[in-house]
């Protein structure tokens, strides 16, 4: 299964008889999946679709889903507010008690005023709801496959970047386990050559004591643990690879992993070349965990 990343976009139109639509669907980063919709008044059975179909699809990021959603005027009616032209009768009445003289308001005076003619949206046959909710839905998987589809390219990406960085890994965890200053022949030359200088320094100093710390010291210094696990990890976020699919999470745990044997490699370095490894090792791994933070 391929990589997804947590980022998209997409944005797909649509109609059906006389109305007009856009879906747009914008995916970000986030640590679960969270899904927000702005979708006109009187969608409630769209909206619970979309939820259903999002979940399916999408496991981790933030996704926010908009419709615009426009009817013609063919689509209203226009009525009388009976409530409001009463009001305006009554207060023709008033004034032309008041005013006898007073001309008398034409029609297109009286429903002229606010309120007194609305626009209502025609109704709409059962079957014509059904036919146009089908449409908006069918629109909406369009736009979702372009935004899973862009997911996954740029996880594909990611992924051709991660192999990189792991492969980079694997090379400088190579080059520390050859390091001659690991050889027991080095080890055991430079510590004897401390003790001796120590033991020269003073006489006061216990010769056997001093061969004693240098290989409790030796011992701590060794890094075969370190190395083991670093290759354990490598081909660990390898096989994650291959299998693909929602990683993100288990593939930022080994980043972290990663991170804590290069940190312990280069405290106990014991030579300038180890350092550096240990560095450059911090390094890729900084740019591992970068990239892992954007996968699905």
């Amino acid at each position: 299964m391929a990589l997804a990343s947590m980022t998209g976009f997409a944005r797909v139109e649509g109609t059906h008889n006389e109305a007009r639509w856009v879906w747009e669907l914008r995916s970000v980063n986030g640590k679960g999946f969270d899904a927000r919709l702005r979708l006109p008044q009187g969608l409630d059975g769209v909206e619970a679709e979309v939820r259903k179909r999002l979940a399916v699809h999408l496991k981790r990021g933030n996704v926010s889903v908009g419709l615009q959603l426009q009817r013609s005027h063919s689509q209203t009616a226009m009525v009388v507010n009976e409530e409001a032209l009463e009001q305006v009768l009554k207060a023709v009445a008033t004034l032309r008690e008041r005013l006898p003289d007073a001309p008398e308001p034409s029609l297109d005076a009286i429903l002229g005023y606010k309120g007194v003619l609305e626009f209502e949206e025609a109704e709409e046959s059962e079957e014509e709801t059904n036919l146009q909710t089908a449409a908006l839905l069918s629109s909406f998987d369009e736009a979702l496959n372009e935004l899973v589809a862009m997911r996954r390219g740029e996880g594909n990406a990611i992924s051709t970047l991660l192999k990189g960085q792991v492969d980079t890994i694997e090379a400088l965890t190579k080059q520390a386990e050859e390091l001659p200053s690991r050889s027991t022949q080095a080890i055991r030359a430079r510590l004897e050559s401390l003790v001796k200088e120590l033991v020269d320094a003073s006489s006061q100093l216990d010769s056997q004591r001093l061969h004693q710390e240098a290989a409790i010291l030796a011992t701590k210094s060794d890094i075969r643990e370190e190395l083991d696990r670093l290759y354990a990890h490598v081909e660990a976020l390898r096989e994650l690879l291959v299998k693909g699919g929602a990683i993100g999470r288990r593939l930022d745990f080994l980043a972290q992993e990663f991170n804590r044997e290069a940190n312990t490699l280069c405290s106990k370095s014991n030579s300038v070349e180890l350092s550096a490894i240990g560095l450059e090792l911090k390094t890729v791994i900084d740019q591992l965990r970068e990239q892992t933070q954007n996968i699905e």
